[in-house]
């Protein structure tokens, strides 16, 4: 018997004032609203009754949509409320007191994950391996614990998708440290965590479940020309600048030459840390994993970036779901996690 299609209202957020059922028909064709684009097609594929509603300031927008639009889910593709990333934690509180069903992330484990620091302190209290660290908020003194040991990585606390990382982020003496740090309390406006530098693969993997998790393919980050003695720092520009990640031969690809002992441990610890974490829906996690083979935590990514033929996407698509099937799931988690 064929499900009834629900009634999904995708959810998106917007640098500028909204409103209500404003039409996006033309931003949506264009490249920067790729994502937005690939959800609601698979969604309206799938058979669903699909409308969107955008948020910049206003939650209130929400109510009167949902009093035209009575939907059965929120399909939650906010990344910021009044453009800072660090309040995404916020609109999912609001949806949590909606009473109505979304999919992703519930408020707990984006405070959690958004905050690199806390996540450690939780990880390494459990006995999961996190690099030393230490937190400078910003009006504190710039100066580097005695205890952390160079190379270090200074970067914003709570920014997402490699934001404020670049190689002047890695440092080596303590004016190098000084100076980056006072960088990201300045320029960005940020809080920074700086942390012991890791040698080893760059690991992604992207999980789905709410108390039961998969663990989907792992995706790697290469740097096939960076030479022995540079440090491989997935930066802003290596993850986003084609022409860059072309340059130095940085490439995705799927991890490969993973014995099944190492695949099964990785599996388990990122189990461990996606409920630790409280995070819920789907993520993805950033790791190292030396060559002792040992996994060290970097950062969790809840509600990470979900176009299709992307590493989420091509990981679910590896796995046996192709994207309107991902998509599906993620709605039904969204339809059975608890909340609060």
């Amino acid at each position: 018997m064929k499900k009834r299609g629900l009634r999904v209202l995708a959810l998106f957020d917007l640098g500028e004032p909204a409103a209500l059922d404003q039409d996006f028909s033309e931003a949506l064709l264009t490249e920067g609203w790729k994502t937005e684009a690939d959800v609601l097609k698979a969604l309206r594929t799938l058979g669903h009754e699909v409308q969107y509603q955008a948020i910049h300031d206003d939650t209130d927008l929400l109510r009167q949509k949902l009093q035209g639009f009575p939907a059965d889910i929120i399909f939650n593709l906010v990344e910021e409320f009044r453009n800072n990333r660090a309040f995404d934690q916020n609109v999912a509180s609001f949806l949590e007191l909606s009473d109505v069903p979304f999919t992703g992330c519930g408020s707990t484990g984006l405070t959690l994950c958004r905050n690199k620091g806390i996540s450690k302190k939780i990880l390494g209290y459990h006995r999961i391996r996190v690099p030393q660290f230490a937190m400078i908020p910003r009006g504190r003194r710039p100066v580097r614990p005695k205890w952390l040991p160079f190379p270090i990585l200074v970067k914003p606390l709570k920014e997402e998708a490699s934001t404020g990382i670049s190689q002047a982020s890695f440092v080596e003496t303590d004016d190098a440290f000084r100076e980056r740090v006072e960088f990201v309390h300045d320029k960005l406006g940020q809080d920074v965590i700086a942390e012991e530098y890791v040698d080893g693969r760059e690991l992604y993997a992207s999980m789905l479940g709410n108390h039961r998790v998969d663990v989907l393919p792992l995706r790697e980050l290469l740097f096939r020309e960076v030479p022995p003695d540079e440090p491989r720092i997935a930066t802003y520009t290596a993850k986003w600048n084609d022409a860059y990640r072309k340059r130095w031969g940085i490439e995705s690809r799927f991890a490969e030459n993973l014995t099944p002992e190492v695949l099964r441990d990785i599996q388990r610890i990122c189990r461990r840390i996606y409920h630790l974490l409280a995070i819920d829906g789907y993520a993805r996690l950033d790791l190292r994993l030396t060559p002792q083979n040992e996994v060290v935590f970097i950062e969790a990514n809840p509600n990470p970036f979900l176009a299709e033929g992307e590493d989420f996407a091509l990981s679910a698509e590896k796995a046996g779901l192709d994207y309107p099937r991902l998509i599906e799931r993620i709605v039904r988690l969204g339809l059975t996690a608890v909340r609060g």
